[in-house]
């Protein structure tokens, strides 16, 4: 019985500092979500570029994505879970630095590579949403991770046949619902504390 009751206050105490956090930081966190969906829009232009650029712009678009997540992240150690969070932005990074130095004929080497991102940004993002879960809309942060492991088992099935133009929608699609999600989120916490 007590047991249970310190492990409700304790989850209590979790969200109360997400969302205080959010509330804090809500425009690195609606500046987040815009540019992921901007890096998603991006994703979706891989048939008017050469094959050989999409490797290249794919691992920019990780790095920028790393990059955004790491600003939202900047002062927000004391929030749950942060490590799980700071995690994802660490393989955002790493993968597309390797996205830059893998050749473009190496398509399963880059394909697993996704299959790594998506698992991780989907468990990163299921963790983030049952953490906030009081916050208004919270439900679309859990459909965004579940969208990015969904990617990834629709990416692993596709296996060794995966093509580059079946990477980058998905690759699109995970980026712009992840980034519409927190974006969203966002907004609307700052709506509510504005009030």
């Amino acid at each position: 019985m007590n047991d249970t009751i310190s492990l409700k206050s304790a989850s209590r105490v979790m969200r109360e500092a997400m969302r205080q956090t959010i509330k804090r930081y809500s425009i690195w966190y609606v500046v987040q979500g815009g540019l992921m969906m901007l890096a998603g829009a991006f994703a979706f232009a891989y048939p008017i570029l050469p094959s050989s650029a999409v490797p290249h712009l794919l691992g920019w678009l990780l790095i920028a994505s790393g990059i955004v997540q790491g600003a939202s992240l900047i002062g927000a150690r004391d929030v749950p879970h942060f490590w799980v969070q700071l995690l994802s932005v660490l393989i955002s990074v790493i993968i597309g630095l390797m996205f830059l130095r893998v050749p473009g004929d190496r398509l399963f080497v880059l394909t697993m590579l996704l299959i790594v991102y998506f698992i991780t940004e989907g468990i990163s993002k299921l963790i983030l949403s049952l953490t906030i879960r009081p916050l208004p809309n919270w439900q679309w942060v859990l459909v965004s991770g579940l969208i990015a492991i969904v990617a990834a088992i629709l990416t692993w099935s596709k296996l060794p046949v995966t093509a580059i133009w079946v990477l980058c929608p998905l690759f699109g699609i995970v980026l712009l619902s992840e980034g519409a999600a927190i974006g969203y989120l966002a907004w609307q916490v700052r709506n509510v504390s504005s009030s």
